[in-house]
């Protein structure tokens, strides 16, 4: 490339055979002084070296020649400035290569190197060549540096040193060499063209927008060093980074065309502050909805405080994606959580609060509270330090008035609780490596529609993804694998939980739970499980299971479909209820399980593959729908699938209504569940009141409340061998524990009946 060609520029200087009057003995400008006419210079018209060329005898200690033409200087270009000299008698000068630099004011731009370097005259009659090159990016070989304010500047040489001697110089020559400097002009802009420094201090942002802007479809490049940036600054056009940048904590970067954590690290040079950088810049601008991590892995000692990173922003609420990475956590203390232990005081009436808390300050917003009457997946939620107050994410079913309580504060590799609220945030095809050290994801204390999409969550140490709050509302998890880093270990020893949700309308759907102490704990209702794989068992024999999926609210209305549910029990509580007794709420209802595979092996004999746990008493079941499923036990038998866990309450049986169990398999399990369920009585014996046993058949150890109808198979007979035509009255709920059935005669009679029974009262 060459601006003489290409744009028509004039550089070359007149010949000195053209006249002085355009040569300085000054610096260049407008009414400076000439060598026409000069006492002490002449014009040579052939001398046998230079043909025509300018003899001065030097008599200032800085003898100037400048031509007094203006000499454009534009980013991205570099002049050669060069003449030859000699000495023809007396002292020997030093002589160089200088300018006189101007902005568009034609005011002389001060701060800059004007000369080149110094060369030593030593011998008379030898030709030398002096040469200098200008421009305005700092690169090696530019003697000049100036910066893109200069418009021009006025070139020529100096003589330095003794005075006395006699010299001649030949015509200039200025040269556009910028081809020298620039690999491909065609498609790349360099920041130092336009003044960029690249020395760490300089606060360099006005070159990189002056590339930018001078980019036009051409990358922008970054050369090597290291360029401090001071505030915000997008970058529009592609940008290449061979050197690194270094920007405030506060300060953001924006690469439009190249969006993605590769390039970021390019920018910074470290892949942790490569990716807070670019979230930084996810969330302040609207050119893009997702930050791509290009399938690099970050490796990291500690958490990312993602708010932090953000740094102006508390809420978000607009689509964002971060997708296509790897997060591998490293052995470090870093990762080990922050323990308080406190008292503190519960009053149901205020069933949110914790009051009277001491040491307040050092318990953590996000931090799992545990303790006598706390249920599983509590959380502090918010911290009121003022007030000594905490806010939980759920209430505490029976804690004592006043008492002490443990603060767990997990870290997690993505920490998003410094926000108050984030909407419709989602991560996908990303890889969580935890390596038994860090947990995964901690969501905001508020928000909604927070995805999580194709992803690993590998061997977390406590937890896969966390609720403090209702950040959790909306919440899809899909198409994603949870590893346990508890594998090896029995099912009752292992903590880790895949994920819990505190608000409603979770869709859960098509993931993979492996060996976790706990798959999730749901409150709230509206949840969808749909087509997922969860399995918890261990190597033992006969071994006892614990929950996968828990359910902590009565008004579920859930539904969960087309899972494969494998060595573990859904388990319905109602833990997180300060007032667990049942009142003028709705009691547990709502749950249909329908087309599900639930599988057993080498468990012990009183698994349950279904467990309502009332926390209080009083409650009943309602609108609970167990239709369609498969339930196997392989190596061994268990005893049912469902039951009740009386630990602090039973089942109100009286109150049972529209509870279906149909059309399941059942596969290595002792006794079937089904109701309503159609039975054959024999009454083999002459009898008024037949008595008819339906309750290993009835769900949760129900009543035989409802006989939905009665038909007789062949003749009923009395003592006398007669065919009599009687009608039955029916008692249902019979018995002293309300199980049987009841088929009261007007005589003695003997014969068969089918008979169809309820557990509940369907209307």
């Amino acid at each position: 490339m060459n601006k003489a060609i290409t744009e028509g520029l004039v550089l070359m200087p007149p010949a000195f055979v053209d006249g002085l009057n355009v040569w300085s003995t000054e610096n260049g400008t407008v009414g400076s002084a000439t060598y026409d006419n000069a006492v002490n210079a002449a014009f040579v018209p052939a001398d046998q070296d230079f043909g025509g060329c300018l003899e001065i005898l030097k008599t200032q200690t800085t003898t100037k020649v400048r031509w007094m033409g203006q000499t454009p200087i534009l980013p991205g270009c570099y002049l050669r400035i060069s003449t030859k000299i000699k000495v023809l008698s007396g002292s020997f000068p030093n002589v160089r290569i200088a300018g006189y630099p101007l902005n568009s004011s034609d005011n002389h731009v001060s701060g800059l190197i004007e000369v080149g370097a110094e060369t030593v005259l030593d011998s008379y009659g030898d030709v030398i060549e002096v040469s200098a090159i200008v421009g305005t990016g700092n690169r090696g070989g530019v003697d000049m540096v100036w910066t893109p304010e200069v418009e021009y500047g006025h070139f020529g040489l100096d003589l330095t040193g003794s005075n006395g001697g006699v010299v001649r110089v030949e015509d200039f020559t200025i040269e556009d060499i910028t081809s020298a400097f620039l690999r491909d002009m065609i498609s790349v802009v360099d920041v130092r063209d336009y003044g960029a420094v690249g020395d760490g201090v300089t606060d360099d942002r006005a070159a990189f927008e002056a590339a930018d802007s001078a980019a036009n479809g051409r990358v922008v490049l970054v050369p090597n060093g290291t360029f401090r940036i001071a505030s915000n600054l997008t970058i529009d056009s592609a940008v290449r980074f061979e050197g690194t940048v270094t920007m405030p904590d506060t300060a953001r970067l924006a690469l439009i065309r190249n969006f993605d954590l590769d390039t970021y690290i390019d920018a910074f040079g470290d892949e942790v502050l490569a990716f807070k950088k670019g979230v930084q810049a996810l969330m302040n601008y609207a050119d893009h909805d997702a930050f791509d991590m290009c399938g690099r892995r970050v490796e990291l000692d500690g958490p990312i405080d993602v708010q932090a990173a953000v740094n102006n922003q508390t809420e978000f609420l607009v689509r964002r994606v971060i997708r296509n990475g790897q997060f591998y956590a490293l052995d470090s203390a870093n990762w080990d959580p922050d323990v308080v232990t406190s008292n503190g005081s519960y009053n149901a009436a205020n069933p949110y609060q914790l009051t009277n808390v001491p040491n307040i300050a050092n318990i953590q917003p996000g931090s799992q509270i545990t303790g006598n009457g706390v249920g599983r997946e509590v959380y502090v939620r918010y911290v009121n330090v003022g007030a000594n107050s905490l806010t939980l994410s759920q209430p505490l079913y029976g804690p004592s008035p006043t008492q002490s309580y443990t603060f767990t504060r997990y870290k997690y590799i993505l920490d998003f609780s410094g926000f108050t609220q984030i909407n419709r945030l989602t991560i996908s095809d990303v890889e969580f490596q935890n390596n038994g050290r860090s947990n995964t994801i901690l969501l905001p204390p508020a928000g909604e529609n927070f995805m999580i999409k194709d992803c690993f969550v590998i061997k977390p140490k406590h937890k896969g993804v966390t609720s403090p709050g209702r950040g959790c509302q909306d919440f899809h998890l899909d198409r994603t694998q949870f590893i346990s880093n508890e594998q090896s270990m029995a099912a009752t020893d292992r903590v880790s939980v895949g994920f819990n949700v505190n608000a409603n309308d979770a869709k859960i759907r098509d993931n993979r739970f492996q060996r976790m102490g706990l798959t999730s704990v749901m409150h709230g209702d509206g949840h969808l499980f749909i087509g997922n794989h969860w399995f918890q068992g261990d190597d033992l024999a006969n071994g006892p299971t614990v929950p996968g999926l828990v359910f902590t609210y009565e008004n579920i209305s859930s539904v969960i479909t087309g899972n494969y549910i494998d060595n573990n029990t859904i388990e319905w509580t109602n833990e997180h209820d300060a007032t667990p007794d049942f009142g003028s709420e709705y009691s547990f209802s709502g749950l249909t399980i329908t087309g599900n595979i639930f599988r057993a092996l080498n468990v012990a004999s009183w698994h349950r593959f279904l467990v309502v746990k009332p926390f209080g008493s009083g409650h009943h079941l309602t609108d609970v729908h167990v239709n369609g499923n498969t339930f196997k036990a392989l190596s061994g038998t268990i005893e049912r699938v469902e039951g009740v866990d009386e630990s602090f309450a039973g089942l109100d049986y009286w109150r049972c209504r529209n509870v279906t169990f149909e059309r399941n398999s059942f596969i290595g399990v002792t006794q079937r569940t089904i109701s309503p369920v159609s039975l054959e009585f024999d009454q083999n014996t002459d009898a008024t009141v037949w008595t008819v046993d339906p309750s290993a058949y009835l769900p949760f150890g129900g009543n035989a409340r409802e006989v939905v109808s009665v038909v007789t198979e062949g003749e009923i007979k009395n003592a006398a061998g007669d065919t009599v035509y009687y009608t039955p009255a029916i008692v249902p709920n019979a018995g002293t524990e309300y199980k049987y059935v009841q088929l009261r005669w007007p005589e003695p009679v003997r014969g068969k009946v089918r008979l169809s029974v309820r557990v509940d009262n369907p209307v």
